[in-house]
């Protein structure tokens, strides 16, 4: 029994995205930085505007959340003081030190894992590529932390 190779049509990426250039900026990784297609005001704008929302949701979020933690412990020092629970503490101490044991020991290595390590250089990449919007989101961010 032969084979028929003709059972099957392949189809060339590489080719196919030369001819559809919204094809090619879908799947295609990014060829360059925002400089490339914005100009300087617009990238200040752009990192502007983002930092400062993200800046101000960081702070409200922040806040709710260092709320609900002093909180939950004011109210779980007032339910042991009242009596309503018991904290075993000298547990509570065992538990500390072993996480601190843990902690020196992971630390002490001092060495990234290879999918970090990765990570952390396109970060680094993408942030040398879009200095200006970058620098725009960093205004920004302290500017709704501000406010």
């Amino acid at each position: 029994a032969g084979v028929k190779e003709d059972l099957f049509n392949m189809v060339d990426l590489t080719e196919y995205t030369k001819n559809r250039p919204w094809w090619r900026k879908v799947f295609a990784p990014s060829s360059g930085s925002s400089a490339e297609k914005y100009n300087v005001a617009t990238q200040l704008v752009i990192g502007g505007v983002t930092g400062w929302c993200t800046g101000f949701i960081f702070q409200k979020v922040g806040k709710l959340a260092a709320t609900a933690v002093g909180g939950g412990f004011f109210l779980l020092q007032i339910a042991n003081h009242t009596g309503y629970i018991k904290v075993d503490w000298k547990l509570v101490e065992r538990d500390v030190n072993k996480a601190k044991q843990q902690l020196k020991f992971h630390s002490s290595g001092n060495k990234m894992s290879p999918e970090v390590k990765s990570r952390v250089d396109k970060v680094i990449i993408f942030l040398k590529k879009n200095v200006i919007l970058t620098g725009g989101f960093a205004g920004g961010f302290l500017l709704g932390m501000a406010s």
